[in-house]
């Protein structure tokens, strides 16, 4: 699947905070303010500047060692790593200064709309903290030694070690059923080192969440990144009604042309023979192999290219990234945020000329994108994209290009006549591939949901029913193993990837927009957006210099002149 950001799920708990801003405000302004209101206004500045003496350049450590462990994998550079989590959570979990932050936000004197939410924002961040310390550290080893293991773990297959890259080669192209079912099980391989961790962690991490006045982790990550627990159960209860039967109906098909392709009854099809460690990608079922387009293209200059022409270029920030697979390397993809000083933006990706890399390189840059055009008026706490999944939203809209026919003939020189061809099956194959993706996030959300609810039931169990139920799929006659535990962000981005999917949602609703409000057409099929630099200024006007100075919903009612719906991914990919 495509990258996801170990570090934008650390924004809403480990944010910088600056004091850039103050001293703009109008005389006319301060008039109407009381004594009261001036001078606490003047305490929480104060308490800012010593705030952000000390964490700034301890996050760019931190960061920087999360970085650096992620390229080159072992223990001195992992436990580097922990020592500097370490330090910035000795910052947060200062009693004393929670106290003090508490006291500005009870005296509700904070008036000014900026400097409201930026005392939101950082009240959170502190409350998240505000445990023992010695369980916070704990909490730090305990992940960082989970990435060490990722990041170490390779398949072995016939005495031959196989990257993640392998596996999914050998799962999309082989035929024979034996060979993915070894493959499928040995990845799966994973599961088992690192279960008994993941419980670990999980059970202090609901510890320390009632510690804090919340039911369990679940529930304090939602609040904690403003989002409301009941809320999300209802868009996914949606979600699921929304794509359930067009899924069923995709799934028919799927089923008959892979099991036709694999000589076998679809009643026999496997978990190993959907092309994927864990069908969140759609297989290949229509006329269409598009890898064949990617095998001579340099994907990174077409990724510069491409967002050179929305005016929003990357080619600095593509300079001080990790690109390529080599050894002791994270398999996946992320994008971080090292120093927003300096605007120090790094992308980590393992990069093939293939489809997928297509997709994530653009994906991940569009991450970039998003942080490197952040406003810099704005104070540092606010100096982020107003949620994790309203960036993931702007890496979703530029990640779909790899499989619009449209982008393809204007960046890779695919030709009219082969355009014309497959332009058909590309929109089946995204709009399947949305379904497919739809359906393993419902897997995802109620599967940790459930899990920090109680994590003494069966979890093994609980996996394969949800698999069963969303994605349709049997589970492996006799299996009683950990498979859950073979999905990293369980591990290491909890309670992250229901967002991945409300980033679908407002990808959709961004581009109908952009289509109204940028480029002023009503033609809204296959837009590509290449050369179309009042698209990129439509985003970053509406959406990256605003950073987290709203309340998401805020933002995207702003943005886009509604709040975050469904509508029009369903009009993009479900009703079409």
């Amino acid at each position: 699947m495509k990258s996801k950001n170990y570090f934008l799920n650390l924004f809403y708990f480990l944010i910088i905070s600056s004091l850039l801003f103050v001293t703009s405000c109008q005389k006319e302004a301060k008039e109407t303010k009381s004594e009261e209101e001036i001078k606490m206004e003047q305490e929480f500045l104060g308490f800012v500047k010593d705030y952000e003496a000390k964490m700034k350049p301890a996050y760019k450590n931190m960061a920087l060692s999360y970085f650096e462990a992620s390229i080159n994998s072992n223990e001195e550079n992992w436990k580097k790593y922990a020592e500097n989590e370490k330090l910035m959570n000795a910052i947060l979990a200062d009693k004393e200064a929670f106290n003090k932050l508490k006291k500005i936000k009870e005296s509700n004197l904070i008036k000014d709309e900026l400097l409201s939410r930026h005392l939101t924002v950082l009240y959170n961040t502190f409350l998240s903290k505000q445990i023992d310390i010695e369980k916070l550290n704990k909490l730090t080893e305990m992940q960082s030694n989970l990435e060490n293991k990722y990041s170490n773990f390779r398949t072995v297959v016939g005495g031959k070690k196989l990257s993640d890259n392998d596996v999914e080669e050998i799962l999309k192209k082989s035929t024979d059923t034996k060979e993915l079912q070894n493959v499928w099980v040995s990845q799966k391989k994973i599961g088992s080192l690192v279960a008994k961790d993941i419980l670990d962690i999980v059970r202090l991490r609901n510890e320390v969440a009632k510690e804090l006045g919340f039911k369990n982790f679940h529930e304090m990550s939602l609040k904690l990144s403003e989002q409301d627990p009941q809320e999300i159960e209802k868009l996914f209860d949606e979600l699921d009604n929304l794509t359930r039967d067009a899924f069923k109906q995709e799934k028919e098909l799927m089923d008959k042309v892979l099991a036709e392709r694999l000589k076998i009854k679809p009643e026999e099809l496997m978990p190993w023979h959907y092309q994927n460690r864990f069908f969140q990608e759609a297989p290949k079922i229509y006329d269409v192999d598009l890898d064949k387009y990617y095998e001579n293209v340099d994907i990174v200059e077409v990724a510069k290219k491409y967002y050179q022409g929305l005016n929003l270029p990357i080619d600095d920030l593509v300079a001080k990234s990790d690109l390529f697979e080599k050894e002791n390397k994270n398999q996946h993809a992320y994008c971080i945020n090292i120093d927003r000083d300096a605007k120090d933006i790094r992308v980590l990706c393992n990069i093939k000329p293939t489809t997928r890399w297509m997709e994530t390189t653009l994906h991940e840059y569009g991450h970039a994108i998003y942080e490197k055009f952040l406003g810099d008026d704005l104070p540092w706490d606010l100096k982020q994209p107003a949620h994790i999944f309203t960036t993931e939203a702007i890496a979703m809209l530029f990640g779909r290009q790899a499989t619009n026919p449209e982008w393809m003939a204007q960046m890779i020189n695919l030709p009219t006549e082969e355009k014309n061809k497959i332009a058909d099956a590309c929109f089946k194959t995204l709009k399947l591939q949305q379904l497919v993706f739809s359906r393993w996030s419902q897997v995802m959300y109620r599967f940790e949901k459930s899990m920090y609810e109680n994590p003494e039931q069966d979890l093994n169990k609980l996996w394969w029913d949800l698999v069963e139920k969303y994605q349709m799929i049997k589970r492996p006659a006799g299996r009683n193993e950990p498979d859950w535990a073979t999905k990293i962000h369980i591990a290491t981005s909890p309670c992250y990837y229901h967002n991945y999917h409300m980033g679908e949602l407002f990808a959709s609703q961004l581009y109908f927009s952009l289509a109204d409000k940028a480029l002023k057409t009503k033609e809204t099929k296959n837009l590509s957006f290449v050369n179309s630099p009042e698209a990129g200024k439509f985003l970053i006007e509406n959406v990256f210099k605003p950073g987290a100075k709203y309340f998401w919903n805020d933002m995207i009612e702003k943005a886009t002149g509604e709040k975050l719906t469904a509508k029009y991914y369903a009009k993009q990919f479900v009703s079409n």
